[in-house]
């Protein structure tokens, strides 16, 4: 196996293991079991759990920032929803990657200059997004606390379909799709195309 795909091996089997059981419990001793390599093959890549999970991350929001990007580019008539919808659908496909990126516990951007870029990548795509359709007149309070709005409700909403207790709560959800647009309509943030636009 070459040093590249015993890496990717390695990386796979440890955000399974994660979108499977968390990354609390995550083992080098595991990781290595399933990849089915032997228990020293991990060392050769990772250092330790921190450096495991700083690479899961920077994967993580590459595929994060490349899903943001997709979902405006369609021009679609909901920009927002569609973006709040890209949110989570990431975080369904992506369990093991979203239970780490957000997680400064197990990796902080401030240790890590690639991950930093990335974080930073990211809230300015949408930042940039609420800048365009508040027009030239909002203040940046307004920006920062509509980006901010967005980002609470789709990180909530994915928390809570991947690890809350929503079907218990309001019942089996059959269509996320539907229940994003629903909330986003609630909440006041779906914003229609401007027509011409």
């Amino acid at each position: 196996m070459s040093p590249q795909t015993l890496r990717e091996t390695v990386l796979k089997a440890a955000v399974e293991y994660i979108a499977d059981h968390g990354p609390d419990g995550l083992s080098f001793r595991q990781v290595a079991q399933a990849a089915g390599v032997s228990h020293q093959a991990p060392y050769h890549h990772f250092t330790d759990r921190k450096g495991i999970f700083e690479a899961i991350s920077i994967e993580g929001y590459e595929l994060f920032n490349a899903a943001m990007i997709d979902a405006l580019s369609g021009d679609p008539d909901d920009p927002s929803t569609a973006l709040l919808e890209a949110y989570v659908g990431f975080a369904l496909d992506h369990r093991g990657h979203f239970r780490v990126m957000f997680r400064p516990d197990l990796c902080s951007a401030d240790d890590d200059p690639a991950l930093a870029q990335l974080h930073d990548q990211s809230f300015g795509t949408l930042v940039d997004f609420v800048r365009e359709i508040l027009g030239p007149k909002a203040s940046i309070n307004d920006i920062r606390a509509r980006a901010t709005a967005m980002w609470a409700l789709a990180h909530g909403l994915a928390t809570l379909l991947i690890d809350g207790p929503l079907d218990d709560t309001i019942g089996p959800v059959t269509n996320w799709r539907a229940l994003v647009r629903s909330v986003a309509e609630q909440s006041g943030i779906a914003t229609p195309k401007k027509r011409g636009r």
